[in-house]
């Protein structure tokens, strides 16, 4: 008890970039952008959303962390 409250004193994990834990949950299970959509919307907007020109909506972050399993405070760690 003692080492890991001294671990995540001196050394906590930061919670992973969100787009990044997208992109790898696609990786995961061989997902491409296209399967991203109903999700994040049309092709646009999944494209917006990986490129990092649009943040993630509360609907996008129900609909990724229901669907592909990421959690919230990984998809909030960019708001």
């Amino acid at each position: 008890m003692k080492i890991e409250a001294y671990e995540n004193k001196h050394y906590p994990i930061a919670q992973p970039d969100p787009i990044e834990a997208i992109k790898c949950r696609m990786i995961e299970r061989n997902m491409t952008p296209k399967d991203l959509e109903p999700y994040l919307g049309g092709q646009s907007r999944v494209s917006e959303v990986l490129n990092r020109k649009r943040g993630l909506s509360l609907r996008m972050m129900k609909q990724l962390h229901h669907n592909l399993n990421i959690s919230y405070d990984t998809l909030m760690a960019a708001t």
